[in-house]
């Protein structure tokens, strides 16, 4: 597969590193918008380190994820206690 060289705006690119961040599937988000998967993985990379932009963005590690599921069910669980009184 070949793709030719196009120049975007920082604002495309902002829209495609926000987009592949939200659904969480970049070769998808890639194919959308007819780009390499790489180039997306890229963009992602630079406007998570605050190179697209004003904003920076940490992405939780998944250990992270882990944790606060399991404080979220805890507080289920305490929540579904206190109602039952």
């Amino acid at each position: 597969m070949h793709f030719a060289k196009v120049l975007f705006c920082i604002k495309q690119k902002l829209q495609v590193a926000k987009e592949a961040l939200e659904v969480g599937n970049k070769a998808l988000v890639a194919r959308r918008y007819e780009l390499s998967p790489n180039l997306v993985q890229r963009w992602v990379k630079a406007y998570e380190e605050g190179q697209l932009g004003l904003e920076i963005v940490s992405s939780p590690s998944s250990a992270e994820i882990k944790r606060l599921e399991e404080e979220n069910e805890q507080l289920k669980k305490l929540l579904g206690e206190k109602r039952s009184y």
